[in-house]
């Protein structure tokens, strides 16, 4: 939808999305989750069960993920994550050529499990993060958005605060032109750039989880993602107790066990790959 057409619908509330309510193109049940969170789930139980298994950060273990979760039928699958799912099958190969078509944001979208898995070791994060990345996504400006994000939530997470984020921001952007984000070009399409450059806005123009989150998916387009990836930064700097009560009740029983559990799982193993400094 569009954020007119967002308005309309929501009419009743003030012509704005506010509540866990279902329904979209996906016919989802309140609460429901969409692919989004559920590859995300699948990047993390490969991390873990890599770690388990004495291959941590496997490549092809990611890989041998992601295709349980494209055989187990996802609510939807972006058509470049199924692309190079299919070529993996294929051939077998981890990383398929740099294309043109693979500037979406998928690959983003799904990196949460690696920055929490790596959270002690910088260069860990860099090399699985683009690993993981480029099963599906190879193009430049999703590997800078990949890496990009994850920096940023990293520095959440270690407590920096509005001034440090927000010069980090613009430093990156420097070096990065094409993810301008201010003044707002106002397009959240799964293009990678249009996402990150909507989720950014939204992160500085308003410092609660809420009217942040609110803010970014009543931009409508891609919504699911832009959410996925304001509520990731939102959460790491507001912490838990910011999330909205009535939204937590709503949300899939097995999902948020699996979500929570799996979060903790990952931050130990984050917490215990700390590279000692020297």
């Amino acid at each position: 939808m569009t954020p007119r057409e967002i308005a309309h619908a929501f009419a009743a509330q003030g012509g704005v999305h506010r509540h866990i309510v279902g329904g979209g193109w996906l016919r989802l049940a309140p609460g429901q989750v969409t692919d989004d969170t559920t590859m995300c789930l699948a990047l993390g139980d490969a991390l873990l069960r890599g770690q388990a298994c004495g291959r941590p950060f496997d490549t092809a273990l990611i890989a041998d993920g992601f295709v349980a979760w494209w055989r187990g039928k996802p609510v939807d699958c972006g058509n470049t994550c199924r692309r190079g799912i299919a070529r993996y099958l294929r051939e077998g190969t981890l990383e398929g050529p740099p294309n043109e078509g693979d500037g979406g944001n998928g690959a983003a979208m799904r990196n949460l499990p690696v920055v929490l898995a790596t959270l002690g070791d910088e260069a860990a994060f860099e090399r699985v993060s683009i690993a993981q990345a480029r099963i599906t996504h190879h193009h430049p400006e999703s590997d800078a958005a990949t890496l990009g994000l994850g920096r940023l939530l990293r520095l959440l997470l270690a407590g920096a605060g509005h001034g440090a984020t927000r010069a980090w921001a613009d430093a990156w952007v420097a070096a990065h032109p094409a993810f301008a984000f201010d003044p707002y070009p106002g397009r959240a399409s799964a293009y990678v750039v249009d996402t990150v450059q909507t989720v950014l806005h939204f992160l500085f123009a308003h410092e609660g989880f809420e009217p942040a989150l609110i803010a970014t998916v009543n931009r409508g387009e891609d919504a699911d993602t832009t959410g996925a990836l304001l509520g990731m930064l939102a959460g790491a700097r507001c912490g838990a107790r910011a999330l909205p009560r009535r939204w937590l009740t709503r949300l899939d029983r097995t999902q948020l066990r699996a979500i929570t559990d799996q979060a903790g799982a990952l931050l130990a193993l984050g917490h215990a790959t700390t590279v000692p400094s020297t």
